[in-house]
């Protein structure tokens, strides 16, 4: 039973969902709506003849699916009222918790557009190829090497340490353009 074959990837999908998701909670929910789906939709699926292996076609397989529910359930999601959006958008100031911001790297995850997220922790957290990734996510190759290469650069700006990166800054200015 394709469930079976399931059991081995159950880690490393519930981990994706919690990164995707930033709650236990809501990942629990998507992992159960994905392992619901793919016992209903058993019969559809055919290994990827591009794997090599019967378990990695399955885990992209599962992989795909977690992420195509992920953005329909955001895109269910109602949000309430303009202010409540733009309230959402606004950058929150707390002095007092912006070290302890850059150092989580939950917290600087969740601040990466969900597309650069996405790409970076089916490469970095689930080492998936470029290729499988592209396949997971219905992407060009290339989109996917552009969006991991600025969402490593957005990590290496959030988890850098405020006072090394404004003491760097003040030693070395910005270069200007002279004519």
């Amino acid at each position: 039973m394709l469930l079976d074959e399931a059991l081995p990837h159950l880690p490393r999908l519930r981990r994706y969902a919690r990164l995707l998701t930033g709650d236990s909670a809501r990942a629990d929910d998507l992992l159960q709506d994905v392992l619901e789906r793919a016992s209903r939709k058993a019969s559809l699926w055919r290994p990827d003849p591009a794997h090599e292996d019967r378990s990695a076609s399955l885990r992209a397989w599962l992989l795909t699916m977690m992420h195509r529910l992920f953005l329909n359930q955001r895109r269910d999601e109602h949000i309430g009222s303009f202010e409540e959006f733009s309230d959402s958008l606004a950058p929150r100031h707390e002095p007092h918790r912006a070290l302890e911001q850059r150092m989580d790297l939950e917290r600087a995850l969740e601040a990466l557009p969900a597309a650069a997220r996405e790409v970076l922790l089916l490469v970095c957290v689930e080492e998936l190829s470029y290729e499988e990734t592209a396949r997971v996510l219905e992407l060009p190759v290339g989109t996917v090497m552009s969006r991991l290469s600025r969402a490593r650069e957005r990590m290496r700006q959030l988890m850098g340490s405020s006072g090394a990166a404004e003491g760097q800054r003040a030693a070395n200015p910005p270069l200007r353009v002279v004519k």
